[in-house]
C-alpha cells in the first residue's frame, strides 16, 4: 500500500529528525498567508551579523556594582520610546527565574505558541499607543515616521520582536493604520545587551516566588545586591546608557521621527518606567507590573503610571534556594 504524506507534515517530521529535542524548546508553527505551514526556529533577520565574540561578550557580562542612582533621563529626547514585555515563555510556564547570561543569543527559554500569539497581538497595542502618543502630528510637521525594534538577546524577547513585526506586516487592519500614519517599519531587529533580564545571581533558576524576597528589599535600598542580585540602580544605569546610545545612533537630521521599541523583560521595563517618570522611589517598581506582551509608552511623569498592585507575601517552602538555607540553618 502506498502512503501519501502531505508536505507540511513531512517537513515537520524532518525537523524533528534533524534537530535534537533540546533545541526545539521554542519550536513554533506559523500559519502563512499562502496557506502553507512555515517552520520557525526563531532566527532573527539580524542574526547573521552576530559574531562569536559578540555572543561571548554578552554571556560573560557581569552586573555593574553601583552605590547610587544615575542622573535622571533627559526630558528633551529626540526620539520616542516604547516598552514591550516578551510574551509567555517556557520559563514562565515552569515558574522559574531565567536571568543567566548564558541565555544570550541562544534559543533556550523561548516563547510558547501562546506567547508568540501575544507578541503578534502586541502590534495592535503598539499602533494604538503610537497613534495616541503622536496625535498625528506627522501630517502637520511633514516628518517621516520610522519604527525601530531594539531587543534583549534572550530568545523570548527576540521572538516577541519577530512576532510583533509579523503582526504589523501581515495584518490588513494594522497595515491600513501604518499607511495612514505614514509609518515605515524597520524589519531588522537590533540586539542590545543592556536590555537583558535583570540578573538574579544565586536565585537564577529558582522558583519565581523568590522574587517576593527581593522586591521588598528593592523598595528599601535601590543599591542592594542581596543573593548576588543586580541592583535597581545598576539596571537604571544601563537603561540610561541605552537611551544615550539610541539618541546618538538614530539621526533625525533627515526629518525622520524615530519610534524606538524596547523588547525586554518585566523587571527591566518596570524599573525603566519608574526611572523615566522620575518616581520618588524607583525601588517600588514591582507594584507596576507588565503583563506578557504588554506595550507602554515611556513617559516622564508618574501621572501616567497604572494603579499599583500590592506585593504578595513570600511563600515559604516553594523555593529550592530558601529550602536549602532553612535546612542549613536547622542542621
Amino acid at each position: 500500500m502506498v502512503m501519501f504524506i502531505s508536505t507540511p507534515f513531512l517537513v515537520i517530521l524532518l525537523v524533528f529528525v534533524l534537530f535534537p529535542i533540546i533545541y526545539l524548546e521554542s519550536f513554533i508553527i506559523l500559519p502563512s498567508n499562502q496557506g502553507r505551514i512555515l517552520l520557525s526556529l526563531s532566527s532573527s533577520s539580524s542574526s547573521s551579523s552576530i559574531r562569536d565574540e559578540d555572543i561571548k561578550k554578552a554571556r560573560t557580562l557581569l552586573p555593574e556594582i553601583v552605590n547610587k542612582m544615575p542622573n535622571s533621563l533627559p526630558q528633551n529626547l529626540k526620539h520616542k520610546y516604547y516598552f514591550l514585555r516578551h510574551g509567555q515563555s517556557t520559563a514562565n510556564i515552569a515558574e522559574i527565574i531565567s536571568s543567566s547570561r548564558e541565555l544570550a543569543y541562544s534559543e533556550n527559554h523561548g516563547l510558547t505558541s501562546f506567547g508568540y500569539k501575544q507578541g503578534k497581538e502586541s502590534a495592535k497595542q503598539l499602533l494604538d499607543i503610537l497613534s495616541e502618543d503622536n496625535n498625528n502630528n506627522n501630517a502637520e510637521t511633514g516628518e517621516k515616521q520610522k519604527l525601530v525594534f531594539l531587543s534583549s538577546p534572550f530568545a523570548r524577547a527576540k521572538q516577541t520582536a519577530e512576532a510583533c513585526i509579523d503582526g504589523l506586516m501581515n495584518n490588513k487592519d494594522n497595515q491600513q493604520k501604518i499607511q495612514t500614519m505614514g509609518l515605515t517599519i524597520e524589519n531588522e531587529i537590533v540586539f542590545e545587551n543592556s536590555l537583558m533580564e535583570r540578573y538574579f545571581g544565586r536565585l537564577d533558576g529558582d522558583s519565581i516566588y523568590t522574587y517576593a524576597y527581593v522586591w521588598p528589599m528593592d523598595a528599601i535600598n535601590v543599591t542592594h545586591t542581596a543573593f548576588g542580585v543586580e541592583s535597581v540602580a545598576a539596571v537604571c544605569t544601563r537603561i540610561l546608557q541605552v537611551v544615550e546610545r539610541c539618541e546618538e545612533k538614530y539621526d533625525n537630521t533627515d526629518n525622520t521621527a524615530y519610534h524606538i521599541v524596547w523588547v525586554s523583560h518585566a523587571d527591566v521595563l518596570q524599573i525603566g518606567q519608574l526611572y523615566a517618570a522620575n518616581a520618588q522611589n524607583v525601588g517600588r517598581f514591582s507594584a507596576y507590573r507588565f503583563k506578557n506582551g504588554e506595550v507602554r509608552a515611556m513617559k516622564f511623569s508618574t501621572d501616567y503610571l497604572p494603579d499599583p498592585v500590592p506585593l504578595e507575601a513570600p511563600k515559604r517552602g516553594t523555593s529550592a534556594y530558601t529550602e536549602k538555607v532553612l535546612n542549613t540553618a536547622t542542621s
